[in-house]
């Protein structure tokens, strides 16, 4: 039972990284510890991915986004963000972009699902489910993965996508910075009244944050960020409350709205790995960086990062370098960690920036989406950065 890879997690990273080593002449193992049915036929849970256009590419590239349904991809057009009830407004126009769209959403239920089947099409990648790593042990030369069956699997290269709570990133002894944002993101989906016209909302209520993501149709997704010892009051708020809580907050812009999905609640806890690897190990995914959805780049990162990995992974192949060495692996490392370090703390400045509701820092915060909507290369730069629609100096590769 010696495999070239052992992928530990079959979330979306894992996934992900399994698809872009279908190609390649390497036999590679997935360890998941749920059952099949929950990561073949995964449940819709609430969330929505915006893609941005190279995670499309990728997607695309993988063999995965011709298994997604097209009539499920909504674009997004515009996105408005405001600062509670004040008129200060920053608006990011794809239009004015010369782009079709800032982004795709999708919902995630759907993408792992798609890339389930691509994985499912390679010859070369095994998946053992209802199976968890109990160890993990890294030499020069090779690597043991312990089993919780009690099997022993060799390996040139261990790769860890098993959530930002990673226990093997532990047990590999590389440190993390963890920032629980002491709040929780509750989600579910909405019909309205009028057309949003394809325009994401947010609303940084003080207290609170509300955002719309357009999906097709008379149809958004709705995300409330909450304080989380208000969790249990949102979750079980009076469906008639939640649709006038939603209509008013975005005042007004959609009609009468009415939830016709289940709120799903997600804890909001961020986590940035000091290092992506070890010896002849590998992090990808929130295992090496979970993101606050806020930017909604934590999807898109991780799939940037395996990405990056296979890469590095195939042109060891193609020079015939071992796969596992520190000069594939540095490389990799190098490239994700310089992108993935501007993106966490950026992201978790904006947040706190966003969610104080100290008088001055609103006063601060005015000021900000002022400057940034009434300079245009300014708007131009967090445009393409956050959309990804081509490459700006703030990403370096």
């Amino acid at each position: 039972m010696d495999y070239d890879i052992v992928i530990i997690g079959g979330g979306p990273a894992g996934l992900s990284f399994a698809c872009s080593m279908a190609s390649l002449d390497l036999n590679i193992l997935l360890v998941e510890k749920s059952t099949l049915e929950s990561i073949s036929k995964p449940k819709p849970d609430g969330r929505e991915i915006a893609l941005t256009h190279h995670s499309r590419k990728i997607l695309i590239k993988l063999g995965v986004w011709a298994l997604i349904d097209e009539a499920k991809v909504s674009p997004l057009k515009e996105a408005k963000v405001f600062d509670g009830g004040s008129d200060s407004l920053l608006n990011f126009d794809a239009k004015k972009s010369s782009i079709e769209a800032l982004g795709y959403l999708v919902p995630n239920h759907l993408i792992r699902a798609a890339l389930f089947k691509r994985v499912l099409q390679a010859d070369n990648v095994r998946i053992l489910n209802e199976l968890t790593v109990d160890d993990v042990r890294t030499t020069n030369t090779g690597a043991e993965v312990s089993l919780s069956n009690g099997k022993t699997i060799k390996s040139e290269l261990v790769v860890a996508a098993d959530s930002r709570f990673s226990e093997i990133r532990r047990k590999m002894g590389i440190p993390s910075v963890m920032k629980d944002f002491s709040k929780v993101m509750i989600t579910t989906r909405m019909s309205h009244e009028k057309a949003h016209n394809h325009i994401a909302l947010e609303y940084f209520n003080y207290g609170h944050t509300l955002a719309l993501l357009p999906l097709n149709g008379k149809v958004s997704s709705v995300v409330l960020t909450v304080s989380t010892d208000r969790l249990d009051e949102m979750l079980d708020l009076d469906e008639e409350k939640f649709n006038e809580m939603a209509s008013n907050g975005f005042a007004g812009k959609l009609g009468q709205m009415k939830q016709i999905g289940s709120r799903h609640s997600y804890p909001l806890v961020g986590v940035y790995a000091h290092k992506f690897r070890a010896t002849r190990f590998a992090l990808i995914g929130d295992a090496a960086v979970g993101m606050h959805p806020v930017t909604a780049h934590g999807f898109n990162l991780g799939l940037r990062g395996q990405d990056l990995l296979s890469l590095s992974i195939s042109r060891a192949l193609n020079n015939g370098l071992d796969i596992g060495s520190d000069e594939v692996l540095k490389e990799f490392e190098r490239k994700q960690i310089n992108l993935s370090r501007l993106m966490y703390f950026g992201t978790n400045g904006i947040v706190s920036l966003f969610t104080n509701d100290d008088a001055a820092i609103k006063q601060v915060r005015k000021l900000v989406l002022k400057f940034a909507n009434r300079f245009p290369p300014v708007k131009a730069l967090i445009t393409q950065h956050l959309t990804e629609s081509k490459k700006s100096n703030l990403i370096p590769f």
